[in-house]
């Protein structure tokens, strides 16, 4: 059974730093693309950052380049996301995601919910002013 479980979120203050971790088990994805998206109340999930399988590519939305990094650990089955600079705008549920593909999923199509076969339950974060 593939699991993702995330963790790291909390509260934390504007201008604060977080690290997200997401653990998959169940099936390796070393070989997969995967991603972070959130989602805030009332609001559609929404792409924050991806990566390629081989860690070599990673995509940003525009809201939050130059300040969260995402990185995957392959050896751990591990993709995390740092998160610097924390504004209010940033909280939001956060949802790692992976894709069943191997090799490259391609620029576009990484930055997009329907892309992602699998998911975690996400993990609360929240920034105050």
């Amino acid at each position: 059974q593939v699991q993702l479980v995330e963790s790291g979120g909390g509260l934390v203050q504007a201008g604060g730093s977080l690290r997200l971790s997401c653990a998959a088990s169940g099936r390796t994805f070393s070989s997969s693309a995967m991603g972070w998206f959130r989602q805030a109340p009332g609001k559609e999930r929404e792409f924050v950052a991806a990566i390629s399988w081989s860690g070599r590519d990673s995509y940003y939305s525009d809201s939050v380049k130059g300040r969260f990094t995402i990185s995957r650990d392959n050896a751990k089955n591990t993709l995390y996301l740092q998160m610097n600079s924390l504004k209010p705008e940033d909280t939001a549920v956060y949802y790692c995601a992976a894709n069943r593909q191997v090799g490259p999923l391609g620029s576009r199509k990484i930055q997009v919910v329907g892309e992602y076969d699998y998911w975690g339950r996400g993990t609360q974060v929240t920034v105050s002013s």
